[in-house]
């Protein structure tokens, strides 16, 4: 069993210690029911029933995974970042982290984690905050906001601009300064590294790999990821 603990939020700078949650997987891929490849900066849509278990594999390192998640049968309740952080008193995600709904209800479970630490801060990236942080001619880049309206546009739910909220960055690192601004790092993945989260009821999971060119989070480089499900 391992311990989960609740530091205070690093600081860009800090001396972290990301290998104290980490939990290698028990489970064979060659047992999965579902295993696909997300090409270099495109959306991911699947349903995950209750108890499956989702893995997300960074096939070549230094590359983020923004993700949200449905409650499958009343899209309304959704991820919520502000109720995941404060029930757990930590803002990066790991091993035993529980991601709650808006409605403080259990969604998924991570139960494994090779990499360390998961942001809930940094968002997806979009046309207009592409512009904002980066340049005016920046605007019309490939953004996680498109892929997540793309997906959703082409799917059977009825779902749009509304039910984009706070997602989860897996593999990102988004530190806090001691002025509480957030900073885009270099990443702490690498080639081989996952996480793995047991589904606490059935879901709607939207997934943009991102295409992110401005700034390191993807090594400059978006790369393609593996989803891998059990039942």
């Amino acid at each position: 069993m391992t311990t989960q603990t609740r530091a205070a939020a690093p600081t860009a700078g800090s001396t972290i210690d990301f290998t104290t949650n980490l939990v290698e997987s028990t489970l064979d891929p060659s047992d999965a029911v579902y295993d696909q490849e997300i090409p270099a900066g495109e959306p991911w849509l699947h349903e995950l029933r209750q108890g499956q278990r989702l893995r997300i594999l960074d096939l070549m390192g230094n590359q983020a995974v923004d993700t949200l998640f449905y409650n499958a049968l009343d899209p309304a309740e959704r991820y919520s970042a502000v109720d995941t952080v404060r029930a757990q008193g930590s803002l990066y995600l790991t091993t035993g982290s529980r991601l709650l709904s808006n409605d403080g209800n259990p969604m998924a479970t991570i139960v494994a984690d090779t990499c360390g630490r998961h942001d809930t801060l940094g968002g997806a990236c979009a046309a207009e905050s592409n512009q904002v942080r980066y340049a005016l001619e920046k605007r019309p880049m490939h953004n996680c906001r498109d892929n997540y309206l793309i997906a959703l546009a082409e799917s059977s739910y009825h779902m749009g601009k509304r039910d984009l909220t706070s997602n989860i960055n897996f593999f990102m690192n988004v530190p806090v300064t001691p002025e509480g601004r957030l900073t885009f790092e270099d990443g702490i993945s690498d080639a081989g590294k996952y996480v793995e989260l047991r589904a606490e009821m059935d879901l709607i999971v939207l997934v943009s790999n991102c295409p992110q060119l401005n700034n390191p989070c993807n090594a400059y480089n978006p790369t393609p990821v593996r989803m891998l499900i059990w039942d």
